[in-house]
Parts: structure tokens; C-alpha cells; sequence
């Protein structure tokens, strides 16, 4: 690997040169254009690639967020340009290096996000030897609204374009284009579910581990009856014409107003009870199938895959929302009619839980545990799959409430333990044994990436092996077999449109 020295770096890809910065003997590299502004007459259309620049241009300064959901307090964009789709490398060796490439999806439930977040910086893993590659997609209405004149899917298409430019370029930051792997967490992960399935994105990577699945997937029917409603809250057909004039603000903001009232629109269903706007639509197109659909999945056949959840997922958004403590009979009541496949094997099942248990373990299963369960055992048919669950106790929020909960593998992952909002999971100190499990992760990892074997047994129904994270991580039956049976014949199709009252 080629030493990185203490001048600014400078490489040349396909539209010109950049110079970069070196943080902690890691060459970085950041606001990188892999596509083309999506405004003006590219404004709700798929990406077109980056334009080529005259001389050596800086690339010191993430690229501004998107524009995205305000619903929990995210910032907007701010570049009136639309210079969103850009893209951040750290690499500890560049030139003919050809290390791993680690290519990370952000989540943000399809509604906010951007890769210039504290907690995914990358410089700790790229250390570990890989090269790491954060990227903003367009998300919520702009990337997700499904609209009559508009390629569907667009965040993701801009995630396909951000694959191709790494398949293009990487090689210039040291980094080997046919060993790139995906990772990415909650819509992160639920993203790479799709691109697996997706033909435009074939060939682009060879492994993926994806977080915390989530199963929230669009039919078309339902897509466009929300995509109308958005439209209607700004008094407009849902046409890409009519609303590509608008300031992106405006249509988020319409969007947010639609999500606020999703509980009284029974037509939308389970997207409804959770109050999920948008997410990735199968469309038929660039999306033919849900990703645990077997004849789809042969668009991923080659690829390495792990997939693995968090023990306690739903205690996060419970925390929250105040919900600790305060879950009534009647809510559990309602949680399982609306999601467990059948109520009263639930209750059979989990004979010692209570109401707040119930109501968190069904949200858990639905939301995200049983989709990851249910990507790696799609998968296994057809290609390798390895399958994790991460146990250990959050020590945040000044205790052990949060559990194992949604979101604790960000630090973990990218080493990154006060950054962000890592202090709301691992409080403001973080125990010893953080540091320590973030380093048995990132090598687990890294070692994935650069030879396809994490270090634990490859997934078999017939034995379940699991690794799972705790403050001494194993290898064991899948700790869930409970939940596993209760939903072995839910399909996990996408969601559907139902019939109005």
C-alpha cells in the first residue's frame, strides 16, 4: 500500500482531478460528483452522470444533504445549485494499493439522511485497511414519491449511479473494484435488499451486509395513491411536469403534511398504522420483485451476503416517543391485529410477556428482525448468506433501557463512539467495552470485504448458526426461533392499496 504523506492528495478520475486532505494518515476526499444536479430539467428524473471540470478541483467539504424530511428535525438543503449527489472517500493507501472497498447506504427511513454525518466518517475503518465510500441519494418525495411521468425509485437509481461511479474510479484511491461490498443499516440495509434484486445494479458489488432490514416495501398501486395524495396537499395532479416547478421544500413539506395524517386513511393499511410515507416501490421495472422473491433474486446470485438484526429494534423508537411504560392492552391488542401474522399465536407463543413486551417484540419482528431473518434464508437458496444478532445492551440514556435496540451498530460499525448520535446510545462516556466490541465488528467487517468469510459459519436452516454480538461474542442456534416460527408463512409482499370505507 502506498503510504499516504502529509501533502494534499491529489488523483484524477473520470471528469478531472481532485485534491484532497490527509486526517489521521487517511487520505479524504470529500463533495465528490457522481452525478449531475438533479434540478431544473433533470428535477425528479433519473441521475445523469457527473460533467467534467477544467483543472484541479477541492475536494475538502461534504456536499450539502439533500432536501429531506423536517418530521424529525433534520435540516434541509441548502444549495440552491441541487449539488446534492455527491460522494466522500477515506483511503489508507492510494494508487495501486487494491484494498476492499466498503461502500455505506445511510438510513433515515427513506425521508432524511446524508453521508456528511459525524457518526459515518470514515476514517477509524478505512484504518482497518479498506477503503470507505459514503454517498447522499435523493430521499423522501424527491427520491421516493411515486409520480405519473417520473422514473420510480429514484433515490435508489441514485445509488446504482454512486455504484458506478466506485466501479469506475475506485481503483485511483487504492481500492479494488471487483472486491467492493455495500453495507448499510435500516433503509441503508433495506436499500441493498433491493439493489439486489435490481438488474441495473448487477455486477456493481460483490458483498453486501445489510443492518436491520426493514420489510417495508411499495406496491405500485399503494405508491401512487400516496404519491396523489402529496400532490393533492399542494392542490396538483400527480404529474412530475406539474411538480418539478416547485422549490423541493415545498414538496417535502407536503409530504410531511401527508405522513401526519396517514392514521386515518385505512385504504394505506400497514403503511398507515406505522406512518411510512415512502419507501422503495415495486414498480415491475426498476424494482421487479421484493427481495425475498426467489426468481428476482438471481440478479444477486454471486454476491456474499450477511444479514442480521438487533435484539430489541423497537425499544429506540418506543424511547422516543414516550412509549416506555405506557402501552396499554388495548395498544398490544391493536399491534397484533395489525401486524403479527396471527394475534393469538403470539400470545401462545410469548406466554410470559406483557403488554409493553408484546407490543415491542411484534413491532421488532415486522419492522426489521424477521425481514433480515428472512433476506439471509431467501438468499442461502441461491448464493452464501451469514446471519447475526446484536444482544448487547445499550448503556445509554443512563442505563440499560434501550436494550439492544435500533441503531446500536452505527458506532459499533464505524468506531465512531461519540460522534453523532452515538452519545444518545452509548451515553456520553462510553464503557471499555464499546471500544472492544466495535473492534471485533469492524474486523468481522473488514474481513468479509476482503475474503468473504467474517469468521462464523455460513447460515443452514438446519442449524441456525448465529453470531451473536455480545460483550463475549459466539456462535449459536438463531436466538429468535420463536419469532422465526411464527412467521414462516408470512410472505412479505409489498404493501398493498386497500379498498377505500
Amino acid at each position: 500500500m502506498n503510504a499516504i504523506g502529509a501533502a494534499d492528495p491529489e488523483v484524477r478520475v473520470g471528469t478531472g482531478r481532485l485534491r484532497g486532505r490527509v486526517e489521521d494518515g487517511v487520505a479524504v476526499f470529500r463533495g465528490v460528483p457522481f452525478a449531475r444536479p438533479p434540478v431544473g430539467a433533470l428535477r425528479l428524473a433519473a441521475p445523469m452522470p457527473a460533467e467534467p471540470w477544467e483543472g484541479v478541483r477541492e475536494a475538502g467539504a461534504f456536499g450539502p444533504p439533500p432536501p429531506q424530511s423536517r418530521l424529525l428535525g433534520a435540516a434541509g438543503a441548502d444549495d440552491a445549485d441541487g449539488d446534492w449527489l455527491t460522494l466522500n472517500v477515506w483511503s489508507p493507501g492510494l494508487g495501486a494499493a487494491r484494498l476492499p472497498v466498503m461502500v455505506w447506504i445511510h438510513g433515515g427511513g427513506y425521508m432524511y439522511g446524508w453521508s456528511g454525518d459525524p457518526l459515518f466518517d470514515g476514517r477509524v475503518l478505512a484504518r482497518d485497511g479498506v477503503v470507505v465510500v459514503t454517498f447522499n441519494y435523493r430521499v423522501a418525495a424527491e427520491g421516493f414519491g411515486h409520480f405519473q411521468g417520473a422514473p420510480a425509485n429514484r433515490g435508489l437509481l441514485d445509488q446504482v449511479a454512486a455504484l458506478r461511479w466506485v466501479r469506475g474510479n475506485i481503483a485511483a484511491f487504492g481500492g479494488d473494484p471487483d472486491r467492493v461490498t455495500v453495507f448499510g443499516e435500516s433503509a441503508g440495509a433495506g436499500s441493498i435488499a433491493a439493489l439486489m434484486v435490481m438488474p441495473s445494479a448487477s455486477g456493481l458489488f460483490r458483498r453486501a451486509i445489510a443492518q436491520s432490514v426493514p420489510g417495508l416495501f411499495f406496491s405500485a398501486e399503494l405508491a401512487a395513491d400516496l404519491g396523489a395524495a402529496v400532490a393533492g396537499e399542494l392542490g396538483l395532479p400527480p404529474v412530475a411536469g406539474e411538480l418539478a416547478h416547485l422549490p423541493p421544500e415545498r414538496l417535502i413539506d407536503a409530504g410531511d403534511a401527508v405522513s401526519d395524517k396517514m392514521g386515518g386513511c385505512p385504504q394505506w393499511g400497514r403503511a398507515a398504522y406505522v406512518q411510512t410515507l415512502l419507501g422503495p416501490v415495486v414498480d415491475g421495472e426498476v424494482l421487479p420483485a421484493a427481495p425475498w422473491s426467489s426468481p428476482a433474486g438471481w440478479a444477486a446470485r454471486d454476491v456474499e451476503l450477511i444479514a442480521g438484526h438487533n435484539r430489541d429494534e423497537y425499544r429506540l423508537f418506543m424511547a422516543i416517543r414516550g412509549d416506555l411504560g405506557e402501552i396499554t392492552a388495548e395498544r398490544a391488542d391493536t399491534a397484533l391485529r395489525e401486524l403479527a401474522p396471527d394475534p393469538r399465536a403470539y400470545r401462545a407463543a410469548y406466554p410470559e410477556a406483557g403488554q409493553e413486551r408484546l407490543y415491542e417484540l411484534v413491532h421488532s419482528d415486522w419492522l426489521f428482525r424477521m425481514p433480515s431473518l428472512r433476506l439471509a434464508e431467501a438468499h442461502h437458496r441461491r448464493g452464501r448468506a451469514y446471519v447475526y444478532e446484536l444482544t448487547w445492551p445499550a448503556p445509554g440514556m443512563g442505563g440499560e433501557i434501550l436494550g439492544a435496540c435500533h441503531g446500536l451498530g452505527l458506532p459499533l460499525t464505524f468506531g465512531n463512539l461519540t460522534a453523532g448520535a452515538a452519545g444518545l446510545l452509548l451515553g456520553q462516556e462510553p464503557p471499555p467495552a464499546a471500544a472492544e466490541l466495535s473492534a471485533r465488528v469492524r474486523a468481522a467487517w473488514v474481513a468479509f470485504a476482503a475474503t468473504g468469510d467474517p469468521g462464523w459459519p455460513a447460515y443452514e436452516p438446519q442449524t441456525g448458526h448465529t453470531w451473536v454480538i455480545d460483550t463475549e461474542p459466539g456462535v449459536g442456534a438463531y436466538p429468535e426461533e420463536t419469532s422465526r416460527r411464527l412467521w414462516a408463512g408470512h410472505a412479505f409482499d409489498p404493501l398493498p392499496l386497500l379498498a377505500r370505507p
